[in-house]
């Protein structure tokens, strides 16, 4: 038996599942079309290139979720890690490194590891139901050539697109001194939507505010592709004025309990996960820079304290339906002996990018071996994401680490064996206890088998 596993992408996440192959004894082929070939975002020759920003966001493992990934990273031994542990620059609270001494790190590791046989080569073609085990990693910039083969592969359930999403706020920062549930028309569950209401003033102010506000610009390489069903809410508002009254803040079918006065226009918040702990802002996706979405969009009413735990963005995106094709080892349903990790499988962002490709490297090692995988826990940051990418319902997208992914926590127990409930703050300190004490657990567990 072949028990080499090919590795397609040399991004942090395919760098990351190479090294975990490698250290665990198994041959490993990467794959990589550098420095043969670059896509359109990419200049450095080395592998795990940053393109967008040094940082790998907030390093604290007691109250942030990528923190707490950080964290459990480290404590399992990631390549990526290390590397940005060694590469770090000051940036405060936020783990941020040298982009250029990273990627050369990262990339001196895998080409002097005696189980890692590096192939600069384009892979056009979807990998071969005989090959050995193959991993794909081939991030959000995948080739149109290759992305062309797994859309045929997946019977065109993947997405390649200009991806629009809309911001997505905790549900418990939103103030229903002012907010109410309801459906328009009263149809469906009454808890389907969450209503903000706006009085003439506040909506033309808003407006105002949208039309003045800072966007994010294109890279060369995009093309802004937009659809009118999903049209940036800043781009509707260019279109007039009360555009939005007839679109995302129509007012219609709706009474506010807690004003006699029918609201001029309303924002509704839809659920985005199962828990419920997420609402997402129903037709707000934006190219809005990060600082002036949290601005803007904390002038609607029930909302001035929103917590966010992801903000709106257009840019073009490659990724997979996961959860209708990929089973809880990140394995293609048709295909068993393809997986798919990072970006391309529905995780957004560097770290997590990193950390899925940390867990496929694991997953395929024990395949190779003939072992029973054992997910992480899903009170973990590394298993809240791997449910989002099996097991999310309705319109999957792309997601970031939160505390929303994570089972609900509603108190502990005390030393005294009394329960204590937890709210705000302490919450996400009870996540990260609760996160790292499985982690550690789970750890334990799979290096004794």
């Amino acid at each position: 038996m072949n028990n080499t596993v090919n590795v397609i992408g040399a991004g942090l996440s395919g760098a990351e599942a190479a090294w975990q192959l490698a250290s665990r004894g198994i041959k490993v082929r990467l794959f990589d079309m550098k420095p043969l070939k670059f896509s359109p975002a990419h200049k450095n020759k080395n592998f795990a290139e940053l393109v967008c920003s040094n940082s790998l966001r907030s390093d604290d493992a007691e109250h942030n979720a990528v923190g707490l990934m950080h964290e459990e990273m480290r404590r399992f031994g990631s390549l990526i890690m290390r590397c940005a542990d060694a590469c770090k620059v000051p940036a405060g609270g936020a783990l941020a490194v040298d982009r250029e001494g990273f990627a050369q790190m990262v990339s001196d590791e895998l080409k002097n590891n005696d189980n890692i046989e590096i192939i600069a080569q384009e892979i056009t073609d979807f990998p071969n139901i005989d090959a050995p085990l193959t991993i794909i990693a081939t991030g959000p910039l995948t080739s149109p050539d290759f992305i062309n083969a797994v859309l045929e592969k997946t019977n065109h359930k993947s997405l390649s697109f200009y991806d629009a999403i809309a911001p997505v706020v905790y549900k418990e920062s939103i103030d229903f001194n002012k907010a109410w549930y309801q459906s328009r028309y009263d149809k469906g569950d009454k808890f389907d939507y969450i209503n903000c209401p706006m009085n003439k003033e506040q909506y033309y102010n808003f407006v105002e505010s949208l039309l003045a506000a800072e966007k994010m610009p294109f890279h060369d390489f995009e093309e802004p592709n937009y659809f009118d069903g999903c049209l940036p809410i800043e781009v509707m508002a260019e279109r007039g004025k009360d555009t939005l009254l007839f679109g995302p803040m129509k007012p219609v079918g709706l009474t506010n309990p807690h004003n006699t006065e029918k609201p001029f226009a309303v924002v509704q918040l839809r659920q985005d996960n199962k828990e419920d702990t997420l609402r997402n802002i129903v037709g707000f996706q934006t190219k809005l820079k990060y600082g002036e979405q949290e601005r803007i969009f904390r002038m609607i009413p029930g909302l001035e304290n929103a917590e966010f735990a992801r903000l709106g963005g257009i840019h073009k995106n490659t990724f997979i339906q996961s959860p209708w094709l990929l089973d809880e080892y990140l394995r293609l349903k048709s295909q068993p002996n393809v997986m798919f990790a990072g970006q391309i499988s529905g995780c957004e962002g560097y770290v997590e990018s990193a950390n899925v490709g940390m867990i496929a490297g694991y997953y395929a090692a024990c395949l190779i071996k003939g072992k029973q995988p054992v997910v992480p826990p899903p009170t973990t940051a590394s298993g809240a994401m791997q449910i989002h990418l099996h097991d999310t319902t309705g319109n999957y997208q792309p997601m970031n680490i939160n505390f929303g992914l994570f089972p609900v926590i509603q108190g502990e127990v005390t030393s005294n064996g009394k329960f204590r409930k937890i709210k705000g703050a302490d919450r996400k300190e009870a996540y990260c206890r609760r996160a790292l004490a499985d982690f550690d657990k789970w750890v334990e567990q799979i290096n004794a088998d």
